[in-house]
């Protein structure tokens, strides 16, 4: 049995070090799992009780070009005006259970002059991301809308080009179609007229909390498991255990060198 001298060696040391770092970023990977919970649990909160309060009228949460509040997203609002079909805009790469599919989104004139984004829902396509030719009408004349307010999406996905794109983003499209227009978009919930052949509606957010509190554990036994590994090593070490199943192990690859070792001493000792 040896002393615990052995971990004071290089390879030791080093080994030691490796597992610390292992187990803090493990312990770090967690933490952010669980705080990613903590959002979603938040976020969550938000979309429950906006998509459980009655419809308001959209300047009371919605104003031109001011970017829409997360206490607001997915509160229900209503606004009157004129869909300006001449600039209806595509979204591709909408998909719904497996099938390709496009949204369609209309600015809906307001009777302040400002438009709306309307996302009116999703159709089915044969191509993601294809324009169809067939898309269907929205009602003419005054109509009053019912739909959930959205952020704008951001990044590279919110280029246009031809009247389609990615992701909505008021801005760009506004800058796209030379139109003033409210920060963020709703998705639809009613058209009153309806129309004569209505799109599929938005889906709604996934309240679930998501597997962040699984992936969190995870990451912390993964953690504990190094810090073990290294206990448990280190006890073989010193146990001489180790050393043992190596002479073992040694000896299994080479018989042919253990018998002749043992005939040649068999000889020396006749």
């Amino acid at each position: 049995m040896r002393s615990l001298s052995f971990l004071l060696s290089r390879r030791w040391i080093l080994f030691f070090l490796v597992v610390i770092a292992l187990a803090w970023l493990a312990w770090r990977l967690g933490e952010w799992q669980f705080h990613r919970l903590e959002d979603r649990k938040a976020s969550n909160a938000i979309v429950e009780r906006n998509t459980a309060g009655d419809p308001v009228p959209l300047d009371e949460v919605m104003a031109p070009g001011r970017a829409v509040d997360t206490e607001h997203e997915w509160r229900l609002v209503t606004a009157t005006g004129e869909y300006d079909v001449d600039d209806t805009v595509v979204v591709r790469y909408r998909t719904r259970d497996g099938q390709s599919g496009v949204d369609i989104v209309v600015p809906l004139v307001t009777t302040s002059g400002t438009s709306l984004l309307v996302d009116r829902g999703w159709m089915s396509t044969g191509n993601s991301g294809a324009r169809p030719d067939d898309i269907p009408d929205p009602p003419s004349g005054e109509v009053t809308v019912t739909g959930w307010v959205r952020k704008d999406a951001t990044g590279d996905s919110t280029d246009v080009s031809d009247h389609s794109t990615r992701a909505i983003s008021s801005s760009r499209l506004a800058e796209e179609l030379g139109i003033t227009t409210y920060g963020g978009f709703i998705d639809l919930e009613s058209e009153d007229p309806e129309a004569a052949e209505p799109l599929e509606q938005a889906e709604t957010p996934d309240l679930s909390n998501g597997p962040h509190f699984f992936y969190g554990l995870q990451w912390w036994f993964f953690g504990l498991l190094a810090i073990v590994g290294f206990f448990w090593m280190a006890y073989d070490e010193w146990s001489g255990k180790g050393a043992k199943r190596a002479r073992q192990s040694q000896g299994a690859r080479h018989p042919a060198v253990d018998r002749k070792k043992n005939a040649t001493q068999k000889t020396r000792r006749g």
